[in-house]
């Protein structure tokens, strides 16, 4: 059947309802499923190099079954239950898909981000209580080893760190060459280091433990938010399957081959993308550790299609805008579709990507917190670019707003809060603190997801800003998305944030970081004058523009509004102890857990009364230091 609007959606739900549909209970049942249909077929392959002729390694869903079953048993072998967690933090490659995969059957996985801060995986692995850490061994250009290293002095139940080495990957002479350059691992923590391979080749490939058909959270995955410190959400098998499910019943089929240069510490590679190639038998291409932020990936990215014979492309709209800055040179005549997700599309770059591609372009929706899809445009039917089209099967979709009475569902076009239920949504344990849980469901089962949107006459899901993102100006409220769609309307604009500046009489004011498109030129006052005539609500109009080289951004191409609220406070702090004629400044700004961003201040001399009285006129706290 194909998916071509809520018609379509309704009766894919009205064959059975999903608690009947036959599909696995668990997440190994699934992949043996899929490896006994299609054992010779591609399951995953990675280069660790870009270039369309460089080294690759391929897996076929024989050998992957294969190796996620030694990987459950390795995992068995060192203690780990099905309550018990094995966290890694790895760029990709095929270590990083059987440590998730066979993670998951035997315990949790938790993957982790690994340009975090020791502090903060160590953090998780405390808050996660994880035992098996599965990370890199020392390798030239990477600091992953050595903060991992420093993670697991913080996090004293894990009791076993696994190495993963990328040498095998490498042809000569380079590979003769990384072992002389290698950099030495100062250990100086509680666990034990073993050779992840090794271990790995120890362990048979059939089950040495029973898989119990029965429904269990599988992965502990931290939210990688744009909103401040982690934190870990809770996803079982059923969310996986369902996901995984969706995408082989809308996108995939085990003729696929599918491009997806994200990393597999996101729901996005993972759940999406990865699941729904052991539901379908699809063929997954991961290039290099970094995916889209690896070397050459843009430069080679066609050629690389061409390689693969990519029928599906996986983006973000970060990485759309980077690959329109390359010509096509290459056959890209295989590639039917490209998904993007993470981060609304801007309706100009959409459009720019299909003319020069001639590839069709389906935006999709989803969050860490509901294992990850919510909704998507109908690959076959209406396309509403700018929407995020609309709820998929099973996912239900309300729209609250507050009012005098309390809340209430939204009417047609009216902005309320996002509230999800499916079965990827873990009503009442999305986290794994208890208490992040409370007042984060409506009715008890729908999932308030911090998005405000609505939903218009025809169905279509419209995402309006993020709840926890509103400028309040003096209490009044400003959706910064409205800064961010005037701002990317001029040519020389390739991505824009908006956020709340703090200031000392309505407690923030709008103010805007541009990043701009390769070899454009404009100034920050003629932006500000562009806003002025875009903009049309008064209130609204940016105080100040700052143009940046680059954006700061998550692995998956939002942009960080964190750093830029740093950067704000640490400008606007500074500049009022100038005026004061104080010589302390603000030299950095944290992200504490309880009192949110704090400006730390180097005093120069100056008294805590002076700097109080200057300071204590902003919202936002600040510390000596």
């Amino acid at each position: 059947m194909p998916f071509g609007g809520i018609k379509d959606c309704k009766a894919i739900e009205a064959e059975v309802p999903w608690a009947e549909r036959d599909v696995a209970k668990t997440l190994y049942g699934l992949l043996s499923s899929t490896a006994a249909k299609f054992p010779q077929h591609k399951a995953v392959s990675y280069q660790i190099f870009s270039g369309q002729k460089d080294k690759a390694e391929t897996l076929t869903w024989k050998q992957l079954h294969g190796k996620v079953t030694q990987a459950a048993n390795m995992f068995r072998s060192l203690g780990v239950g099905p309550k018990d967690v094995v966290a890694y933090v790895l760029p990709n490659c095929n270590e990083t898909t059987i440590t998730l995969l066979g993670g998951a059957v035997a315990g949790i996985a938790n993957p982790i981000n690994p340009l975090l801060e020791p502090e903060q995986i160590g953090s998780i692995l405390r808050e996660t209580g994880a035992s098996v850490v599965v990370t890199l061994r020392p390798f030239p250009k990477t600091d992953v080893a050595e903060k991992t290293a420093e993670a697991v002095k913080l996090a004293p139940g894990v009791h076993t760190v696994l190495e993963v080495d990328l040498l095998r990957y490498i042809t000569p002479p380079k590979s003769w060459i990384i072992p002389l350059i290698r950099p030495k691992l100062k250990i100086g923590n509680q666990a034990k280091y073993l050779n992840f391979n090794a271990e790995l080749a120890k362990q048979p490939t059939t089950l040495a433990f029973e898989d119990p058909q029965e429904d269990r959270v599988a992965c502990y995955f931290h939210t990688g938010g744009t909103t401040g410190m982690p934190k870990v959400a809770q996803h079982t098998y059923q969310g996986l399957v369902y996901n995984g499910w969706l995408g082989h019943r809308l996108l995939f089929d085990e003729n696929d081959n599918i491009m997806c240069p994200l990393p597999l510490f996101h729901v996005f590679a993972c759940h999406v993308i990865l699941m729904a190639a052991v539901h379908s038998g699809a063929h997954v291409v991961f290039p290099t550790p970094q995916g889209y932020r690896g070397e050459g990936v843009f430069d080679n990215f066609w050629k690389l299609v061409e390689r693969w014979k990519i029928s599906f492309i996986i983006t973000v709209p970060t990485a759309i805008s980077a690959k329109m800055q390359r010509p096509i040179d290459a056959d890209v005549s295989t590639v039917k579709t490209a998904f993007s997700g993470s981060a609304p599309l801007p309706l100009e770059l959409f459009r720019r990507f299909e003319e020069a591609t001639g590839v069709t372009l389906v935006e999709g929706y989803g969050l860490t917190e509901a294992t990850c899809l919510v909704s998507v445009n109908p690959t076959d039917g209406q396309k509403k670019v700018g929407s995020i089209g609309i709820p998929l099967p099973y996912s239900k979709v309300r729209i609250i707003k507050g009012t005098n009475d309390g809340p209430v569902d939204a009417g047609v076009d009216e902005i309320g809060e996002i509230c999800v239920s499916n079965p990827g949504v873990y009503a009442g344990h999305t986290y794994t603190e208890a208490d992040k849980n409370k007042d984060l469901y409506y009715d008890e089962k729908y999932l308030r997801t911090g998005d405000l949107g609505r939903v218009d006459s025809d169905g279509y899901l419209w995402i309006t800003g993020r709840a926890k993102d509103l400028i309040i100006r003096g209490g009044h409220n400003i959706d910064p998305a409205e800064i961010e769609e005037a701002l990317l309307g001029h040519d020389a604009v390739a991505f824009a944030g908006a956020i709340g500046q703090p200031d000392a009489h309505a407690g923030e004011v709008p103010c805007a970081f541009v990043e701009l498109v390769s070899g454009a030129s404009v100034t920050e006052e003629e932006l500000l004058a562009f806003c002025k005539e875009k903009v049309h609500e008064r209130a609204a109009q940016p105080k100040h523009m700052t143009i940046m080289d680059e954006l700061p951004k998550t692995a998956v191409g939002k942009i960080f509004k964190p750093d830029l609220r740093k950067h704000a406070i640490t400008r606007i702090y500074n500049a009022a102890l100038k005026e004061a004629s104080l010589e302390a400044r603000v030299t950095s700004v944290i992200d504490d857990k309880k009192r949110g961003l704090v400006a730390q201040v180097t005093m120069g001399g100056a008294s805590d009364a002076d700097v109080g009285k200057v300071l204590g006129a902003f919202t936002r706290p600040w510390e000596a230091v």
